[in-house]
């Protein structure tokens, strides 16, 4: 990843590890269903709803990947090892 011209240029290291807790915490919640996407209720002068925006969960990997990228953390699949018998 470049640096120089990532999205995520100018963010502090704090500010990168605190938005990657917060994107794992809503792949976490996207995953297992805990995050509601519409929530009706009533109170006493009348019902209320609130919609929230359902995530995108490729997005979220992506997203999740490009933080790991740019705090250094990002896992790269390895070469596979070889032998060489003489």
């Amino acid at each position: 990843m470049n640096c120089n011209t990532s999205v995520l240029t100018g963010m502090t290291k704090e500010q990168l590890q605190a938005a990657l807790a917060s994107a794992q915490k809503a792949y976490v919640d996207l995953m297992t269903g805990a995050k509601a996407v519409t929530l009706s209720y009533t109170q006493g002068d009348g019902a209320r709803s609130v919609t929230y925006q359902q995530t995108n969960q490729q997005q979220l990997v992506a997203f999740i990947q490009l933080l790991q990228q740019a705090l250094g953390l990002s896992m790269r699949a390895r070469r596979p090892i070889r032998f060489n018998f003489r």
